[in-house]
């Protein structure tokens, strides 16, 4: 039928050529002896499938051929790059002069190259997805939230992930989407770059600044200049993914980035059973342990139970290990609560820093704070051991502020992190001295804490080691 000089009329009457294809197809086919059908497809204006699907209208078998694809102007229309009545524009115009439907939009600059390859190949992926069957999401795939402010790409990538078993959540409002992220607690986002109400370097910022830091995020977009990658990944951009990629490659640099996010997150988990979530992120940031220290000023709080020792030898081994991991679990939780970072326990006490690796400006009144939490959480156990029948146990702090030496201390196979220098002997020797419920502070702490604290003057005390007495005060 191709051969046949209806052929070209019937095209040009289901909308699949115009007159002015169908004219260059004729001409080429008398030069190539090629027929009119395949002349159309090497010059661009029909594909393989429309010219199947003419050839099926004509014989009555529409019914039984698969659906088209959709149009390019449609999709760019979609995608929010254009509006019907440009799109009408230009087709008038290839109804005139002929050409392109794609050319003709970048020449009459309504759309760029990169927007026109995005809706080709978002337009070559929905024929390919179309045959895909539906399937239940995975259990071991990753859960994906995409936003973007066109529909039709959220749609397209959730229908196609969705199709290889992720589940997949889309939003069309950046807003909404930091909304719901805690409701739908996915292991990665993909975001659009330009969008009107919040760009995805926005969004990006905002997810990174937040409860969801480790969250990966990935951008997803057509627009992917380098100066556009750069300012995205300084923004806390995961990796960039160029809309024109198959769901397949999407899916696979979505599973190896959710693989690389996990394996950090059980580095974290298994750092954080031994130190403070500050020191985790500080190796994790630099990405290795430096044995070098740096010189800062820092609060100490050293924390001591009073009369355990005389405790643990009434009680079996098993009780003594629980009674003292309740105390030291709660005085944990103190410090951790207040910003400060776990030096180290010691035996039926702690060391505690704040200011170490990170510093903040109040970090004499955390050190106090957590001090009192300390206190209170002592109470609240022994109100509990009493109404057990049990024996109560008491509390001795000592903190103190200076200067110290601060970083990783050991050899490459075992480091620990911890601060050293005149300022860490003083607050162990005012724990020392401190009695069954009371908290002694020295003086730069004092001084350092300003009117943010109430504290007891006390005469000053000879500790070992220094010529002259220190003054002392109890943190009321």
């Amino acid at each position: 039928m191709s051969d046949q000089p209806l052929f070209g009329e019937m095209m040009t009457q289901l909308g699949l050529a115009t007159a002015g294809q169908v004219k260059e197809a004729l001409a080429l086919q008398a030069v190539t002896g090629q027929r009119l059908g395949e002349a159309l497809i090497s010059l661009g204006y029909v594909t393989r499938e429309q010219l199947q699907k003419g050839l099926s209208e004509a014989l009555g078998l529409a019914a039984h051929t698969e659906a088209p694809r959709r149009r390019l102007g449609e999709l760019l229309v979609g995608l929010k790059y254009l509006t019907p009545d440009q799109v009408t524009a230009a087709l008038e115009q290839q109804q005139r002069e002929g050409g392109r439907i794609g050319e003709i939009l970048v020449n009459q600059g309504r759309c760029t190259y990169h927007q026109l390859y995005e809706g080709l190949a978002i337009q070559g992926r929905s024929s390919a997805d179309e045959v895909r069957p539906a399937v239940a999401p995975h259990a071991g795939k990753p859960r994906v939230l995409v936003v973007d402010d066109s529909p039709l790409a959220v749609n397209f990538v959730k229908e196609g992930l969705e199709a290889l078993g992720y589940a997949v959540h889309g939003f069309t409002r950046p807003e909404e989407a930091l909304e719901q992220v805690h409701h739908v607690k996915p292991d990665i986002i993909l975001s659009d770059l330009d969008m009107p109400d919040m760009t995805g370097e926005e969004l990006c910022r905002r997810l990174k600044s937040g409860p969801t830091h480790a969250l990966p995020v990935v951008i997803l977009t057509a627009n992917d200049t380098e100066t556009q990658r750069v300012s995205g990944l300084r923004s806390g951009a995961d990796d960039y993914i160029h809309k024109g990629a198959s769901i397949d490659e999407i899916a696979a640099r979505i599973d190896g980035i959710v693989r690389r996010t996990g394996e950090t997150e059980r580095v974290r988990k298994l750092f954080a059973r031994y130190t403070s979530d500050a020191v985790v992120d500080e190796i994790l940031k630099s990405g290795e342990v430096v044995l070098t220290g740096e010189k800062r000023e820092v609060t100490v709080l050293f924390a001591d139970i009073r009369n355990f020792t005389a405790l643990a030898e009434s009680l079996p081994p098993e009780a003594v290990v629980d009674a003292l991991n309740q105390v030291l679990g709660r005085l944990s939780e103190a410090v951790f609560l207040c910003g400060g970072t776990l030096d180290k326990y010691l035996g039926d006490g702690l060391m505690a820093v704040f200011g170490a690796p990170v510093g903040r400006d109040d970090d004499a009144l955390r050190a106090l704070q957590a001090a009192k939490m300390m206190m209170d959480a002592m109470a609240g156990l022994n109100r509990e051991a009493l109404a057990a029948g049990k024996a109560e146990m008491h509390l001795g702090l000592g903190i103190n502020s200076g200067v110290v030496v601060a970083g990783s201390l050991g050899s490459e196979k075992r480091t620990e992190y911890t601060c050293i220098g005149d300022a860490v002997n003083v607050a162990a020797r005012l724990c020392a001295a401190a009695g069954p419920g009371e908290i002694l502070v020295g003086a730069r702490t004092r001084e350092l804490a300003g009117s943010g604290a109430a504290f007891e003057g006390l005469p000053p005390i000879r500790l070992k080691g220094k010529a002259q007495a220190v003054p002392l005060y109890r943190l009321a």
